[in-house]
């Protein structure tokens, strides 16, 4: 998470949607950098809403734009089960390393109502939410149309923003039964329609009033 006080706006950091190449060519431009730690990098709206955003209001006066990214729900799986695939997973993060398990099994295990901790990889909608249960994010972009993000934060920040790759896992296989992305969908379609909305918006989805 960065916080821009002359821009009066919050980048969220949704896993496993680019945030970190985001957030690392940007840091050096925030006033308050939260991404060392991935608990606090990857803060939750409800748990800024909570915590985050009260203090910036009592401390400074801040109630800035809420801006973040989020990825078709389906690739970002894909994302997930690579990551657990690295080999060095196994070694740092035990439980979290999903070796073995085909693309399939993974997206089944991660619709169970418990999933084992290696595919507890949450939702993007969920992610977004405040604590009433409603789209709590002012500006949300598209992972798949980068360039407009970046007009974007241009505009905001003054300056052009140069964002490389980072944490690219390796390739594997990702094919899913018709079976499988059915119940995907079904169970995600909150996260379906908002990213269906997002690129039915050019890629920029508005909160109605929100600046910017």
């Amino acid at each position: 998470m960065l916080v821009f006080v002359d821009a009066n706006l919050v980048l969220f950091a949704v896993p496993k949607t680019g945030s970190t190449a985001y957030h690392l060519a940007l840091r050096g431009k925030a006033d308050i950098s939260l991404i060392n730690k991935p608990f606090l990098k990857h803060m939750s709206m409800r748990k800024y809403e909570a915590d985050f955003a009260p203090f910036l209001q009592k401390a400074y006066g801040l109630a800035p734009a809420r801006v973040a990214v989020m990825r078709d729900p389906l690739e970002q799986l894909r994302s997930w089960y690579r990551y657990r695939q690295k080999p060095k997973s196994r070694a740092k993060a035990g439980q979290h390393a999903a070796l073995g398990l085909s693309f399939d099994e993974f997206v089944q295990e991660t619709l169970k109502e418990r999933p084992q901790p290696m595919a507890r990889v949450g939702s993007q909608y969920d992610f977004l939410c405040g604590a009433d249960g409603t789209l709590a994010v002012d500006h949300l972009f598209a992972y798949e149309k980068p360039l407009v993000l970046c007009d974007f934060l241009q505009s905001q920040l003054g300056s052009a923003v140069a964002a490389k790759q980072h944490n690219v896992s390796p390739p594997a296989d990702t094919r899913i039964s018709p079976e499988t992305e059915a119940q995907l969908r079904q169970a995600r379609a909150a996260d379906f329609a908002l990213h269906a909305q997002v690129m039915q918006a050019g890629g920029h989805w508005q909160r109605a009033g929100a600046g910017g």
